[in-house]
């Protein structure tokens, strides 16, 4: 299945919290996306990784997702080395994404930062038609996405553009609630985590609007370039 767009995340829920609002207006407009989670979070504090896979189809099918799979890199102990590009590689072209959205430059997480070179890397190496993969034993020809955007997390980063996802709030909101398991919950009897407290879905909502206010909208999720965006008509800013 061809996609529009391919989001690569270091674990089950990043892409929730970074861009599923984007997600979610794409799909709305029709676009085709897809989540590739590289682990299955199995070093979080809560949760397992079987219920983390659960929690992701279920957050696959509150954001209308074409297609999610998770390559099961091992969590935190994953590096940017030819093995672990080649399985990224493999997915780009299976999929052939225009677009690929990616784990923050640098994190709080270190595998966000990991992450993201290991995703940029990769889809650079995928367009080199001499790095040889295939797929159910056919051979996969070369496709590079036209582009890379990083979406913003935990630590504060200047966006480069933001996205309006005003509409989609709430749809984001019970995308990120899908991982029960997570997230706050006074029923849960496992240990406290970072991302366990109400304050931190409050800091959540409290990001978004602090990028939405930066383009006057209610909502916003910020993004990070590798290269310049070119325009060719000023009407198309908002």
């Amino acid at each position: 299945m061809k996609l529009d767009i391919l989001v690569v995340a270091a674990h089950p829920d990043d892409a929730e919290l970074g861009c599923s609002g984007t997600i979610a207006a794409h799909v709305a407009k029709g676009y085709k996306v897809g989540i590739l989670d590289l682990t299955k979070g199995e070093l979080g504090t809560r949760g397992t990784p079987e219920i983390r896979i659960l929690e992701s189809d279920m957050a696959a099918t509150i954001l209308g997702l074409s297609a999610r799979e998770n390559l099961a890199f091992q969590d935190v102990f994953f590096n940017d080395d030819a093995a672990h590009q080649l399985e990224i590689i493999k997915a780009i072209r299976k999929y052939q994404p225009e677009i690929v959205l990616a784990n923050a430059v640098s994190d709080r997480h270190p595998d966000h930062g990991k992450g993201s070179v290991l995703t940029s890397n990769a889809c650079f190496m995928s367009g080199l038609r001499k790095i040889e993969t295939t797929h159910d034993g056919q051979f996969q020809p070369a496709w590079r996405p036209k582009f890379v955007y990083h979406y913003i997390q935990n630590n504060y980063i200047k966006p480069d553009f933001v996205f309006d996802i005003t509409p989609f709030w709430e749809k984001k909101v019970e995308s990120i609630v899908a991982f029960k398991s997570q997230f706050f919950d006074p029923s849960n009897a496992e240990p406290a985590s970072f991302i366990s407290s109400p304050d931190f879905l409050d800091f959540i909502e409290a990001r978004a609007r602090e990028f939405g206010h930066s383009i006057n909208v209610k909502f916003g999720e910020g993004f990070t370039v590798e290269k310049m965006i070119g325009v060719d008509n000023l009407f198309d800013l908002k």
